[in-house]
């Protein structure tokens, strides 16, 4: 093998690049400026906990469900087309949230933006890890893993600014210029039909993929909620049967959608679950602690957006220096300390986010998780996109794309499910102890159980009772969040144990990943 074969970067490869890392920006910031906006939503809508998740988890829904059906499409139909289609369907997607006139149209829009996405987002690392090859291909990953992340960090505070000035619903044109210079520059400059497989696509197991990984986060979702049970236990129903089918019909499939030979491969799999949980830790921290930031310590829409800018900072600083981590010292080291800080910042936001809190505690606890993620992502990535042959390029950036997706959409219904219970029995108990429990009706308790929001609409009815009510309700949020952070801290240390004991050491990983790139020829 010469050394021409295993470096490689292709002609235009800044342009190129930065029209893939635009095209990735869209994407990230659609994921992440719903949640400073969820406030805002809950009051304008009166809605409940839950339905905020599901607004918080929607574009990560359909994003999860569709990114490997989709990723597959693009490896044999055309990665460019895959590109241009979903730039161009996110305009329509962000225009219908805006201006959404009911929580379920905006759940609804949201989804589709996920699809949007789904088409646009695999194709940025397919095409990555179809073009570069050898370390520029890892640099090449470093940089928009921490430029997608960094952006997607971004995204609070560019939604927290216009929330000072604009309705909620502006938060959801900000990609729209964006996705129109993404949708140009993907057109002119990004190459088409390099490496793309001739093979049918698993149409059947694409189906089967959607309806498994929806019905699976919306079971988790609807798990916490009174009156909900046999809807969340027909949603999980679903999700195994489902889940079960996918797993025979890629055994048996002639060219199946996610290969589970190459899935077997421990630089595939356990990088996919690393990949699921740090990323996850990161939209989970995100969405639970806008809520804290303006719930419980009253920061304005744009503090509490700005509050991201340590974690956004940490992850483009350290993204590059874990490039070289993975060079010299393996994946399995890179991801493990990786994993050491986002406990750091979890712990930071379990033992110090409280009504007193300064924002050095609030800083320094999304910088942690930055630092990790940073380190995480690069390792993650490019296990999977060195795991798999280019003509599966698709199989790989889909899996990737999962880490984020179905991380952040399982880690933010696990953790909206915890809050939503957490915050509704501490309440519940708070009534039941208070010595006028007698003259709390049904309806009243009804309403302050139901959200944060709505406990706020019920103080603004009876402002006589809005300090006490506004005090319930903050300490309860309290109780919530702080169980949703023991929840996330278990599930990264699960997590954790898993790469220590799964991942190959560095000289296996060298053989392994040599041998996988022998047998691609690149």
């Amino acid at each position: 093998m010469t050394r021409t074969a295993s470096t490689r970067a292709p002609a235009r490869a800044t342009l190129i690049l930065a029209t893939l890392i635009l095209v990735a920006a869209v994407a990230n910031l659609n994921l992440s400026v719903a949640n400073v906006a969820l406030p805002d939503i809950g009051r304008a809508f009166d809605a409940s906990q839950t339905q905020l998740n599901l607004v918080a988890v929607a574009y990560s829904l359909g994003l999860a469900a569709s990114v490997l059906y989709l990723g597959a499409l693009g490896d044999r139909y055309g990665r460019k087309q895959m590109l241009v289609l979903g730039m161009a369907l996110s305009l329509p997607a962000s225009a219908i949230a805006g201006f959404a006139g009911s929580v379920e149209i905006l759940f609804l829009a949201r989804v589709l933006g996920g699809i949007s996405a789904g088409l646009a987002f695999p194709t940025t690392l397919a095409i990555i890890t179809a073009l570069w090859s050898g370390p520029p291909r890892t640099k090449a990953i470093a940089l928009w893993s921490a430029l997608g992340g960094a952006i997607s960090s971004l995204g609070p505070i560019v939604s927290g600014a216009l929330l000072e000035h604009f309705h909620w619903g502006s938060v959801f044109f900000v990609t729209l210029p964006l996705a129109g210079l993404a949708l140009v520059c993907a057109a002119v400059w990004v190459p088409a039909h390099v490496n793309e497989t001739t093979d049918p696509v698993d149409n059947l197991g694409g189906v089967i993929s959607v309806v498994f990984i929806a019905a699976l986060i919306l079971a988790i979702n609807f798990a916490p909620v009174d009156g909900a049970g046999a809807t969340a236990i027909g949603l999980g129903v679903i999700a195994l049967a489902a889940g079960a089918a996918f797993f025979l019909q890629q055994r048996r499939a002639a060219h199946p959608l996610f290969d589970l030979h190459v899935a077997a491969r421990p630089t595939f799999w356990v990088a996919a679950v690393g990949g699921v949980i740090v990323f996850g830790a990161l939209m989970g921290a995100m969405f639970i602690g806008q809520q804290f930031l303006q719930n419980v310590l009253g920061y304005s829409t744009l503090a509490a957006g700005s509050a991201i800018i340590p974690a956004a900072v940490a992850m483009v600083i350290v993204a590059p220096r874990s490039a070289k981590l993975v060079e010299s010292r393996g994946a399995r080291f890179t991801l493990l300390l990786g994993y050491l800080f986002v406990v750091l910042g979890l712990l930071v936001a379990l033992l110090l986010w409280n009504e007193n809190a300064h924002y050095l505690e609030v800083g320094v606890a999304y910088a942690f998780v930055g630092i990790g993620v940073g380190f995480a992502g690069t390792p993650a990535s490019r296990s999977l996109t060195g795991s798999v042959p280019v003509s599966r390029a698709g199989m790989a950036s889909g899996t990737s794309d999962l880490q984020r997706d179905l991380g952040g959409a399982i880690m933010q219904s696990i953790l909206g499910a915890v809050l939503t219970a957490g915050y509704a029995k501490s309440l519940s108990s708070a009534i039941a102890a208070s010595p006028d429990a007698s003259q709390v009706t049904p309806e009243t308790q009804a309403a302050l159980t139901k959200s944060y929001s709505s406990a706020e609409v019920l103080a603004e009815r009876y402002p006589q009772y809005a300090d006490q009510i506004i005090a319930a309700a903050r300490n309860a949020f309290l109780d919530g969040d702080t169980k949703a952070y023991l929840a996330a801290i278990l599930v990264v240390g699960a997590g954790a144990v898993v790469v220590f004991f799964f991942y190959p050491h560095r000289e296996e990983e060298k053989r392994l990943m040599a041998e996988y790139a022998e047998q691609r020829g690149t």
